[in-house]
């Protein structure tokens, strides 16, 4: 998995089908931990997930309640119809904010400059 920090506050991550997409999110929750009370926001590409599971939900909840506690925004983008149906299922819709791409969610996040 790509981590890309596009710069000093705002990190891109995507993310890949298990058992990958485990060991991604993983790999970011330990880059977000090394960088200790100086999280960035965070943008989530989902452009190679095809479906999500049970532990899949588990761990973008844990990273969004992370970067909430920390005051810091995530993007989720480039969701496949597949995905797509899981999330308004879950309910996951009203609780991340979805883009249609990664230049969408850095504008996002650029306008919304705090």
């Amino acid at each position: 998995m790509p981590i890309n920090e596009w710069s000093d506050d705002i990190l891109i991550t995507e993310l890949s089908d298990e058992p990958a997409f485990s060991e991604d999110m993983d790999a970011l929750l330990r880059t977000l931990e090394a960088r200790g009370s100086d999280l960035p926001d965070v943008i989530v590409d989902m452009k190679r997930v095809t479906y999500l599971n049970s532990t899949n939900i588990a761990q973008l909840l844990r990273l969004r309640k992370k970067l909430v506690e920390a005051d810091q925004r995530m993007r989720v983008c480039t969701v496949h119809n597949s995905v797509w149906s899981v999330v308004l299922i879950t309910g996951l819709d009203q609780l991340f904010e979805f883009t249609d791409d990664v230049s969408t969610s850095l504008a996002s996040l650029q306008i919304e400059q705090r």
